[in-house]
C-alpha cells in the first residue's frame, strides 16, 4: 500500500511519516527531499532559480517516481502538491491519502521554531505575516486536501491513530 500525507506546512508529515513507516516497515520517502537531492539543489534555490512552475513540474514528476518506484512507501508530500496538475487524483489513484489538519495558530508556533529561510514562501515573514499567509493558503488549498481518504483534525496524531485508519477503512 502507497500511503500519503497531505497538509500544510508544519502540519506533522514528515514526522508521522518516518514513525508510520518504521512501524509499518514500509520505505519513507519526503517529497521535498527526493526533489534536493534528485536537482542538487536545496528547495528555496529551486525556486529562486527556476521559479515556482518549475518547482511543481519537478514534484509531479517526483510524486510519479516514487509511484512507480514503491509500492509499500508512506509519503510525505510537499503542502502544494496535491493542489497543482492533477496529484491530488492521481495520489487517490495509487494509494490512501491522509490530509492531518492542523490549525493555523498551532502551525505558526510549529514554523517559528524552524528555520524559515529555509521554506521560500514563508522567509522573511513575521509572525503576523506568517499567521496571515498560512490562513490564505489553506483556505486555497484545503478544497483539495479535503479530497483525501482520510482527514484527522486538531492533532496531535500518533502513528497508532494512522496505523487505525488504515487498518480500518
Amino acid at each position: 500500500m502507497r500511503i500519503f500525507l497531505l497538509g500544510m506546512m508544519g502540519s506533522g508529515k514528515t514526522t508521522l511519516g518516518r514513525q508510520l513507516a518504521g512501524r509499518l516497515d514500509y520505505t519513507f520517502v519526503d517529497l521535498d527531499a527526493l526533489i534536493e537531492a534528485r536537482q542538487g539543489q536545496s528547495i528555496a534555490t529551486l525556486f529562486e532559480q527556476q521559479g515556482q512552475e518549475r518547482f511543481r513540474e519537478l514534484e509531479r514528476e517526483a510524486l510519479a517516481a516514487v509511484v512507480q518506484e514503491h509500492t509499500q512507501v508512506v509519503v510525505s508530500t510537499g503542502g502544494g502538491a496535491p493542489c497543482f496538475f492533477d496529484n491530488m487524483a492521481f495520489i487517490n489513484r495509487c494509494g490512501k491519502s491522509i490530509f492531518l489538519d492542523v490549525p493555523v495558530a498551532e502551525l505558526v508556533r510549529r514554523l517559528q521554531q524552524s528555520n524559515l529561510q529555509a521554506r521560500p514562501l514563508l522567509a522573511g515573514k513575521t509572525p503576523e505575516e506568517l499567521s496571515t499567509f498560512l490562513s490564505e493558503t489553506l483556505a486555497k488549498r484545503r478544497r483539495f486536501y479535503e479530497q483525501a481518504t482520510y482527514r484527522i483534525a486538531k492533532g496531535p496524531y500518533t502513528v497508532a491513530i494512522l496505523e487505525t485508519l488504515l487498518n480500518h477503512p
